[in-house]
């Protein structure tokens, strides 16, 4: 396999390009993963409740309000990296019954080995393409889906259609919800246009984050919240007021000013998000 380690890092060739296992030196038992580069993953060994991304604690502070705290939920994860959520979701929530679809089987089996996720026969991982595990999902299996798939630091193009959606809002009890990691920086074409393509078919929504990635002046990653009911606005907007790095949530009207002018995505005219700017992953490296 061409294995190199130099400090503990752990260099492997996987089926979408190049991994990386980094320690983290202020944290021990913490690793951060990067594939080509990009950082993808950060997994604490000894506490996965610790979450060190930013989006991920959005994702996270989602996940703990769509049902009363502790209460087993069946999930879906489009997109496994070293499988932050899937083990945070374990640990707040025993009982949950969880399936990942990661793409990248060489990837899945380098987690494995270096980065063991404790067993437990409610959480699988399956190698295969999400959009292909969704259509072969049965209807109203899921309390929540949770998409944070990229392809080269972009999400990939079927990723992003209403056919996609409608799939996604299929496989989701009618209570369930729909949470997303979009990447983009300005101007926003593609968060714009997912928020479009996502309240087709899910119609009520918000989206979390950076309040200077919310205006467009810097790239950045936002979680959009969709389902068929009212999001928890007040109580996500208490936890990204009170984040390490302090997020905004933006719904309503608001999010209606937001979206305007933003064409619904088909999957004969979707491309995949815009890539980070150059340089962006060296630098916070």
């Amino acid at each position: 396999m061409g294995r190199k380690r130099a400090a503990d890092r752990v260099i492997e060739p996987v089926d979408t390009g190049q991994a990386e296992l980094v320690p983290d030196p202020d944290r021990a038992g913490s690793w951060t993963l990067l594939l080509d580069g990009a950082p993808q993953s950060h997994v604490d060994l000894t506490d996965p409740t610790h979450l060190e991304f930013e989006y991920v604690r959005r994702l996270a502070a989602a996940v703990d309000l769509v049902a009363p705290a502790g209460a087993p939920l069946r999930g879906l994860h489009l997109g496994g990296g070293a499988l932050t959520l899937p083990r945070y979701v374990s640990a707040t929530r025993p009982g949950s019954t969880q399936r990942v679809a990661e793409v990248d089987g060489a990837l899945v089996e380098l987690v494995r080995r270096v980065l063991p996720w404790p067993s437990d026969a409610r959480l699988r991982v399956r190698v295969q393409d999400a959009r292909a595990m969704l259509t072969a999902t049965r209807d109203a299996t899921y309390d929540v889906v949770v998409a944070d798939v990229f392809a080269g630091a972009r999400t990939p193009a079927h990723l992003t259609s209403v056919e996609y959606a409608a799939e996604v809002a299929r496989v989701l009890r009618p209570a369930g919800w729909y949470l997303a990691n979009l990447a983009d920086g300005p101007p926003l074409r593609h968060a714009r246009g997912q928020v479009a393509t996502v309240r087709a078919v899910l119609p009520q929504a918000c989206l979390v984050g950076d309040a200077a990635v919310l205006r467009g002046r810097r790239y950045g990653n936002l979680v959009l919240v969709a389902g068929r009911a009212t999001p928890p606005v007040p109580e996500l907007t208490r936890r990204a007021a009170g984040d390490w790095f302090p997020g905004r949530v933006v719904a309503g009207d608001e999010l209606d000013r937001f979206a305007s002018g933003a064409q619904v995505v088909h999957d004969a005219d979707a491309t995949g998000s815009d890539p980070p700017p150059p340089g962006l992953f060296s630098v916070r490296r």
